[in-house]
């Protein structure tokens, strides 16, 4: 139960399955993804799901090898494989995987390692299936004869430079290979990182390579899943055609658990070239992924970390106030697993009282434990996750990938449900006291390389290998040096040929419906009968567009506000209730507008468009968590500055906009969000906020639902509550009696200094003409310095 049911994505799910926990089930649940499994002579397994929502189908070859079935001296190759796999083979030619997924209109290879497993993955049209299949079995077949030492030679360049912006210059980008060189003997193969070490990259031959390929990329190894809309009889046809004369190879094992060795603490610092703030990172060795103690971890950890009731995060934001959230994860794996908790801490904090803060909220917890009612809501969640997590085709074929390489099982959702239900409060109290108090763990602080008096106490220098960087140290690699016409490998079809494509899908689109409320909300939304949920957004027009370019980041601040809570309501006591009505709602503001969404049940929309009217019509308001929103965007802020892709956007920005409110990040500057005040968000609030200016769209319904009934519940939004009607006098964005609105967007070019460029062209955002779901939906027009003129 990992991946997409970490803490840190469990915090952002959308949606649970309320009805489950409150009725009983009956004694035979069907499959939550019913499959068809069987087994090629060469040991091929192959899982098929049907799922008919939409024409498309999601193809995942799994190879079975991650970095844990690396040996000392050769690590990396897992990974390198991944990339390999991508550039020729016998019949594709080079590149030509990635060039068939575009004709045919697929999302693109992708693909993924990491400790365990290797996959490659993507989803085409329901036509292109064949294809993929044959594409594949090239991959895994018919590959090797391509590689050429030259071939070698440019992906290792290109890993190590994968490694050096993944690892070694970013922020807190050495933190797994400290944990993980810190927890694990050195011959135990997660001592290592997937991305393997420099030194071992470099001195890989062709010949190493070749070895790993006939190891571990033979059929007996892997699985093949396939999920959407498919004929299982014809597929498997397929599949025996373009699979089945693959040679078998060796015998391999499942790995068997080898947990992390931790006799004492250990206590690490590091101190960061790149990280703007302090971050601790605390780890405690606890079990490998399927052991009876796995689910019990993971909602250990979410009932320590999860805000806002998590003793935890009470103790480390509410009241050490060193940081604005604690980030929870279980890290499960085939061999060992860890859990972890993180926190990052804000500007000149010591770790000290990070690890201080922490350690009272592990105390509270094992002084006044976990309610059942809390245990739900977390039970919950993780619920909810799953749904999402297997709610596309994608997501299944991952799902039970994964389940086929730790178990070679086809059945993941299922397991993981079960599993999570049967946790008591009981269970996960002992996990704590099995794992927790007392028991070794392993620390490790980040520190700003400039601020070394943050570090934590009496702790003792990582050990960290950075490479030194030397401009045109390596001489440039040509992969197609020695490329020659490759003999192909005989076989009993000719795989030279190009399959055809099946029958056109047909895609059937949803009608949209509309209607509007009595303050002016107009409406519209489509029916998807798949999932018993409703999902919403409300678009008011404004944004950061209506910031004051001398004091920016008000827009941002007013979203962050609105989610803390109401008039009747405490922040704890507001998202408790939305998650009673398995509710997530959500503030973002982007350039234009301010976008309000969320995820119910969807016989609960109603309910839950009462809680968003509520939030709108009477926000709390309340000084402390004002204060605790501000010191959350400032940290982000900073944190952002050590991100080069941010720098760019800024820069990029402030080039197109010059002066303009846009030129500012959304969240604000440390300065401007310091001299924020109350007043200011509640005048901002009341001049943006106004049903006129709104545009809410709706999707999704449950089996037996309608459009007339979404539409009646959305009606609470116009209705009364604490805070009165959703009124407002803000006219719809693009009226040109908005004058803010009209000024903010005419944004000028200019040059670094600010000033208009001579000659340079004028950039004029206006509306698209009769677009009514997205009445901004932006057209550059650009015309001579002379005048700007309309597209």
């Amino acid at each position: 139960m990992k991946k997409l049911l970490s803490s840190a994505a469990l915090a952002a799910a959308l949606l649970f399955n309320a009805s489950a926990s409150a009725q009983s089930a009956p004694p035979a649940q069907p499959a939550l993804i019913p499959t068809e499994t069987f087994v090629l002579a060469n040991g091929l397994r192959v899982v098929m799901n049907v799922d008919r929502s939409d024409p498309v189908v999601a193809v995942a070859l799994v190879a079975h090898v991650g970095s844990g079935r690396e040996t000392k001296g050769r690590t990396g190759f897992a990974h390198m494989f991944e990339h390999l796999f991508f550039l020729n083979s016998e019949n594709l030619g080079p590149g030509g995987l990635d060039k068939l997924s575009a004709r045919v209109g697929g999302e693109g290879a992708n693909g993924y390692t990491n400790l365990d497993q290797t996959v490659y993955l993507q989803t085409v049209p329901k036509d292109a299936l064949e294809k993929m299949l044959w594409a594949e079995a090239d991959k895994l077949g018919y590959f090797i004869n391509t590689v050429t030492p030259a071939v070698v030679a440019k992906e290792i360049e290109v890993v190590k430079n994968e490694k050096r912006q993944s690892y070694d210059n970013q922020p807190y980008g050495h933190l797994f290979p400290i944990m993980q060189a810190a927890l694990y003997p050195a011959d135990h193969p997660y001592s290592w990182t997937t991305i393997g070490s420099l030194a071992d990259l470099s001195a890989a031959t062709l010949d190493d390579v070749k070895q790993f390929y006939r190891r571990w990329y033979v059929p007996n190894n892997a699985s093949l899943v396939i999920s959407g809309d498919i004929d299982p009889k014809q597929t498997r046809a397929w599949v025996e055609k373009y699979f089945g004369e693959i040679p078998r190879g060796a015998a391999v094992d499942i790995p068997q658990p080898r947990g992390a060795s931790l006799p004492t603490t250990k206590r690490l610092m590091h101190l960061d070239s790149f990280a703007k703030l302090p971050q601790l990172t605390l780890v405690w060795p606890t079990v490998p992924e399927g052991d009876k103690d796995d689910a019990a971890v993971e909602l250990l950890i979410d009932a320590l970390a999860q805000g806002p009731d998590g003793p935890v995060y009470r103790a480390v934001v509410e009241q050490a106030k060193v940081s604005d959230a604690v980030r929870g994860n279980s890290w499960d794996e085939q061999m060992a697993g860890v859990a972890m908790l993180q926190v990052r801490g804000f500007d000149g904090v010591p770790l000290d009282r990070v690890a201080s803060a922490i350690d009272s909220g592990l105390a509270r917890f094992g002084t006044e434990g976990l309610t059942a009612a809390r245990l739900e809501r977390l039970k919950a969640v993780r619920e909810a996750a799953l749904y999402e997590w297997i709610g596309s085709v994608r997501g299944k074929v991952e799902a039970i990938g994964e389940s086929e390489t730790l178990r070679r099982k086809p059945d993941p959702a299922d397991v993981m449900l079960s599993q999570l239900k049967a946790v008591s409060v009981d269970d996960v109290m002992r996990a704590y006291r099995t794992y927790m108090p007392g028991k070794p763990r392993l620390e490790v602080g980040f520190v700003p390389k400039a601020q070394p008096q943050l570090a934590l106490s009496n702790a003792e220098t990582a050990k960290v290998v950075e490479e030194p960087i030397v401009q045109g140290a390596e001489a440039a690699v040509d992969q197609t040096a020695g490329r020659t016409q490759v003999a192909r490998t005989p076989s009993r079809i000719d795989r030279s040929v190009e399959p055809p494509a099946g029958a056109e899908p047909v895609v059937t689109m949803p009608s949209i419906w509309t209607g509007a409320l009595a303050n002016g909300l107009a409406l519209s939304g489509i029916e998807d009968r798949e999932l018993p949920v409703a999902r919403f957004e409300i678009a008011i027009d404004g944004g950061q567009l209506r910031d004051d370019p001398k004091k920016p980041g008000a827009a941002s601040l007013v979203a962050d506000m609105l989610t803390r809570g109401t008039r009747t309501r405490t922040r704890e006591q507001f998202e408790n209730a939305l998650k009673a009505l398995g509710a997530n709602v959500s503030v973002n503001v982007v350039e234009e507008r301010t976008i309000i969404s969320g995820t119910t049940l969807a016989r609960n929309f109603g309910a839950t468009a009462a809680l968003v009217h509520e939030m709108l019509t009477a926000p709390r308001w309340d000084p402390a968590e004002l204060a605790l929103a501000k010191a959350a965007a400032t940290a982000g802020v900073q944190a952002s500055r050590a991100q080069p892709a941010y720098l760019g956007q800024m820069v990029a920005r402030q080039a197109m906009y010059g002066t303009g409110v846009l030129a500012n990040d959304p969240r604000g500057t440390p300065q401007s969000i310091a001299a924020l005040t109350m007043e200011d968000l509640q005048r901002f609030k009341a001049a943006s906020y106004s049903p006129r200016a709104a545009h809410p769209h709706r999707r999704r319904s449950e089996p037996g639902g309608g459009a007339g009934r979404l539409c009646r519940a959305g009606a609470r939004l116009a209705g009364r509550g604490p805070g009165g009607a959703w009124l407002g006098s803000v006219r719809r964005a693009g009226q040109d009696s908005d004058p803010v609105l009209r000024r903010a967007r005419r944004q000028t070019v200019s040059d670094h200094a600010g000033a208009p460029r001579p000659g340079a062209r004028r950039v004029r955002l206006v509306p698209g003409a009769g677009e009514q779901l997205h009445p901004w939906r932006r057209r550059l027009c650009i015309a001579p310095d002379a005048g700007a003129a309309r597209g």
